[in-house]
């Protein structure tokens, strides 16, 4: 493999002739598929825009025209085009490349964009400060697919472009057909009629772009015409020019082009070879997706809502059982929401299953349209805490300092899969008001019995003396009750609770938390404004002096690496844990704690 080294700039893509273009084109394809097949990552996405990243570095001058890549998960070949080839091995490792663009890497990427939809609204953005600052010689360009098209942020920009006539940009639309599975609703159908020449206009045109298209978005000659036309058009009439480009998901493996679920989207490490995934162990997706079409058959009013990710939410189940009770509205997580209240004051009751880090985009609609009105909508937040490889913008940290804001909001953390079937059918028995679920993207280990329950909380240990008071939120409660064992061996007795519902704070814990000299809240969220602070203020505004510690992730973003290596830095692990709460109790306090524990000791003795 030589041509893709020779390649060290973009402008060096520029010497190659059409064969080499292609033979170029083969090579990085077999890049991808060696280095994702290892590492994991988004495969199928960035295999269809191969010819299509090579033509805008040929046509365009990244970063003087500042390409920018909605969502950004199909920009790993924009990545090797652009002076990372040596780092690629190590993309998605913790301190190697990330899996989006990243500002930090490279001058060529614009924007660490990786939610969708925002695309248009940055370009729009740049354009309107090239104008301002005279350099209109520099022609922004963003790369939206077919399925990002269907979330309300794009439409909100292009009302904004379509109006502008003093500014030039190119929107290149790369429709596959898809997002995770294929494009929803009426856009869908416009495409379709685009594709076969029959729309009559486009909608585009309408809103005050130019338009030219379709074109094969696998032959880098046309691609590039084009493309050069939509750039001197950009240039000439000071206009937004959208460019339709026709690609394939997965394009030129064979495994990606024919996997039905989603072309390999979105894939863990698997043999190249053969295009099979090494076995793996249940997760909390899996144990979610039985759980809730189990109720489903019980259940008429039950409704799935997903935001163009029915298999990732585990709602593949529920829609092949009652397809007519499962709703994809695209990547529109707002009018998920919002949907969702008018289907819950209709009678039903609305399951609302989205990535933590993406619920972030809908927290207005849940306050406003749904706490507001007290409805009973059930949120499944998958993916919460720390989320691993895809870094910064996919940890789902977020979530528990929003619900808190939430008034009405219950929120429960199942600790494992016995806790989570549970509290899923009390959340959606629960007709007072809006409920949440939140769990981890990880497998899921053995259940975790409790010793006793008090009031609603499980308690899953009782050290011999009441010390701390460890309030285990969710999936923390393994590493909690290690923890537990390591503060014995010193003779620090730990009381490990885990309160199931999370938020509001269960009245019962003033009275355990009066009882022990620490409490100490364990929870893998950011731990400003989460349940940490919000037993804090439960504590103090039941007159309780005793110390509070809080535990959970610091207020900052998370790089990307290995899930259990994240929690381990941020002092979350049982280690951590330990010593955390070893140097709370230290000083004259720990050592009169220990002195009592000996005069105990030689008293029985």
């Amino acid at each position: 493999m030589t041509l893709l080294k020779s390649v060290e700039r973009p402008a060096d893509l520029r010497r190659f002739d059409r064969a080499g273009l292609d033979l170029l084109a083969a090579e990085i394809r077999q890049v991808l598929v060696g280095t994702v097949c290892r590492t994991g990552g988004h495969l199928g996405p960035n295999l269809g825009v191969v010819e299509l990243t090579i033509a805008l570095h040929r046509v365009f001058t990244s970063p003087v025209d500042p390409i920018v890549w909605d969502i950004g998960h199909q920009a790993y070949v924009h990545k090797l085009l652009t002076g990372r080839q040596d780092e690629f091995a190590w993309l998605r490792q913790a301190s190697g490349l990330s899996g989006y663009p990243s500002r930090g890497e490279s001058g060529h990427d614009v924007m660490e964009n990786s939610h969708a939809s925002t695309g248009l609204a940055y370009v729009d953005g740049l354009a309107r400060a090239f104008e301002l600052r005279g350099e209109q010689h520099r022609v922004p360009v963003v790369v939206i697919g077919d399925g990002a098209l269907t979330g309300g942020m794009a439409w909100e920009a292009l009302n904004n472009i379509g109006a502008a006539r003093t500014r030039p940009m190119v929107i290149v639309v790369n429709d596959n057909g898809r997002s995770y599975a294929p494009t929803v609703g009426g856009l869908a159908e416009h495409f379709a009629k685009l594709r076969r020449h029959l729309g009559g206009g486009s909608i585009f045109t309408e809103l005050g772009l130019d338009y030219l298209g379709p074109v094969d978005g696998h032959d880098v000659t046309e691609l590039q015409d084009v493309l050069e036309q939509a750039r001197d058009l950009a240039r000439v009439r000071r206009r937004a020019v959208m460019v339709h480009c026709l690609t394939v998901k997965g394009k030129g493996y064979s495994y990606a082009e024919s996997d039905e679920a989603d072309c390999m989207h979105a894939i863990g490490v698997l043999d190249p070879k053969t295009g099979a995934a090494a076995a793996r162990a249940a997760t909390w997706t899996d144990v979610f997706g039985t759980e809730i079409a189990r109720l489903a058959a019980d259940r008429d009013d039950l409704v799935g809502i997903t935001a163009a990710m029915l298999r990732p939410v585990g709602f593949a189940e529920l829609a092949e059982a009652f397809p007519g009770r499962v709703v994809d509205v695209g990547m529109a997580e707002q009018h998920a929401v919002t949907m969702a209240a008018g289907l819950a004051i209709g009678g039903m009751h609305p399951v609302v299953a989205v990535y933590a880090t993406f619920f972030n985009r809908a927290f207005d609609q849940a306050l406003m349209d749904v706490a507001l009105h007290r409805l009973p909508v059930t949120f499944v937040l998958d993916r919460a805490g720390v989320t691993g490889e895809d870094g910064p913008s996919h940890h789902g940290m977020w979530d528990l300092t929003l619900m808190n804001l939430i008034p009405g909001m219950r929120v429960a953390a199942p600790r494992d899969a016995a806790t989570l079937r549970a509290e899923l059918t009390e959340a959606v028995n629960d007709h007072s008001g809006p409920t949440a679920l939140r769990f981890p993207k990880s497998a899921i280990g053995s259940d975790l019995s409790a010793v006793r329950r008090i009031e609603g909380m499980d308690v899953l240990a009782e050290g011999q003396h009441p010390d701390v008071l460890v309030v285990s939120v969710g999936a923390m409660a393994e590493s909690c009750l290690r923890a537990a064992d390591m503060l014995a061996e010193h003779r620090i007795g730990a009381t490990v609770v885990d309160p199931r519902w999370v938020l509001p704070i269960n009245p019962a814990l003033a009275g355990l938390a009066a009882m022990h000299r620490l409490v100490v809240i364990v929870e893998d969220s950011n731990r400003a404004g989460g349940v940490g602070t919000a037993v804090t203020q439960f504590l103090r505004d039941h007159h309780l002096t005793t110390p509070v510690l809080g535990i959970g992730l610091p207020p900052r973003f998370q790089p990307a690496g290995k899930r259990k290596d994240l929690l381990a830095e941020a002092g979350l692990d049982a280690a951590g844990l330990a010593s955390r709460i070893m140097s709370a109790l230290a000083g004259d306090n720990v050592m009169a704690l220990r002195r009592n524990r000996d005069a105990e000791v030689r008293v029985t003795a």
